[in-house]
């Protein structure tokens, strides 16, 4: 949790002493009510004394602008670095505070992401943002790859990928009807057309199996298996078909080129994501367990009273990240939690410009790179003008 660490009283009387105390810098600040019964007001701010100025300055009787001068008792705040540390930040407080229009006030949706429904007979892949989970906090029901900046992205990436497979794409109910007429992508043969019984529930099965090993190697099983297609028919001599299967690599990469790094299947999208903190010499590790926010540390450098590598840090941090377990609650509440934080990382990455670093776990985390990134968010910004010396 990401909580207000600093605050201060307000009195109107004494104003031009309270002002000089508030930094300058970015924040998110909650203005806390002198009547017991009435809500706090929670702001982020790019300049939060500026901003307080404003809203608890004298009363300006030709202006309409709002005012909280006589409303404010106290006011607590934190003061934030990045847009992302922001951003959570308020995420976190307005849930606390605001339970029932939080979503309103951060204009929440759910990232789109790709569903594979493995509950029906003959599953389809398509666009969702409603994401359905177990009494674990699981994604259930199919297979999720995403986040998606837009359902339009989300549906683009979708076409590109299903030009591989010969999945349905229609939304009709199968009833395996020989008289149904089917549709062009029957005519295409770029679907089995279950829908006219154009081939046995095992050969459909096994088509969605390969789509599901795409989504949930990146593309990687369907590369590998061109790869050697390729490779036996140039063992066979057969120089035209291994020149045809070539081409379907340089197509496969296009799309696979075409998609975000950051979308895969949800499962498996585990991250973490550096940002430089206000504190001097510390970056802020933010970690993704499965699509969701881990709580963040903050790795201070030229700390020493701790005995331990900034190596070693990290490690701890990224270890207990992967074995945190998700925060208990219905699965519809888990459901809910998943789909924001999938939003909030999704908003940041797709972001321009996108301050701060992710890094992604693969086989193993990077954490040479991720020590070299902190440096890079640590060094002083470049003047303008500077040349660099080779």
């Amino acid at each position: 949790m990401l909580d207000l660490d600093a605050g201060l009283e307000f009195n109107p009387e004494s104003d031009a002493e309270f002002f000089p105390l508030l930094p300058e810098h970015p924040a998110v600040c909650l203005i806390e009510p002198r009547e017991e019964k009435a809500e706090p007001h929670l702001i982020r701010t790019a300049n939060l004394r500026r901003r307080l100025q404003r809203l608890l300055g004298p009363v300006d009787p030709a202006s309409k602008r709002l005012n909280l001068r006589a409303f404010a008792r106290q006011v607590r705040y934190r003061v934030t670095n990045s847009s992302f540390e922001q951003s959570l930040t308020y995420y976190q407080l307005a849930r606390r505070y605001f339970p029932k229009r939080y979503k309103d006030l951060m204009r929440l949706r759910p990232s789109p992401v790709l569903k594979i429904n493995l509950k029906n007979a003959y599953p389809r892949c398509y666009v969702t943002r409603h994401i359905s989970v177990n009494e674990q906090g699981e994604p259930t029901g199919g297979i999720y790859y995403g986040p998606f900046p837009s359902r339009k992205a989300a549906q683009t990436y979708a076409d590109s990928v299903l030009d591989f497979f010969k999945v349905r794409r229609c939304q009709i109910k199968i009833r395996r009807d020989p008289d149904f007429p089917g549709c062009i992508y029957s005519e295409m043969k770029m679907c089995l057309a279950p829908c006219f019984a154009g081939c046995t529930k095992e050969d459909y099965d096994a088509e969605v199996h390969r789509l599901v090993e795409f989504l949930s190697t990146n593309g990687g099983s369907l590369r590998a298996s061109y790869e050697q297609e390729r490779e036996r028919a140039s063992e066979d001599l057969d120089f035209e078909h291994a020149a045809a299967v070539h081409k379907k690599l340089d197509k496969l990469d296009d799309a696979l080129r075409a998609g975000p790094e950051i979308a895969r299947r949800l499962q498996d999208l585990n991250a973490v994501i550096l940002q430089r903190m206000a504190e001097e010499q510390a970056v802020g590790l933010f970690g993704v367990r499965a699509g969701r926010l881990a709580a963040p540390f903050a790795l201070r450098f030229g700390d020493t009273s701790q005995p331990r590598s900034a190596e070693e840090t990290i490690r701890d941090y990224l270890e207990s990240v992967m074995m945190a377990t998700p925060a208990r609650g219905t699965p519809r509440q888990q459901a809910t939690e998943l789909g924001e934080h999938l939003r909030l990382v999704a908003r940041w990455f797709y972001g321009n410009p996108r301050e701060g670093e992710i890094f992604f776990h693969e086989k193993d985390w990077p954490y040479r790179r991720i020590l070299r990134a902190c440096a890079r968010l640590l060094a002083p910004p470049k003047e303008e003008g500077s040349i660099t010396k080779q």
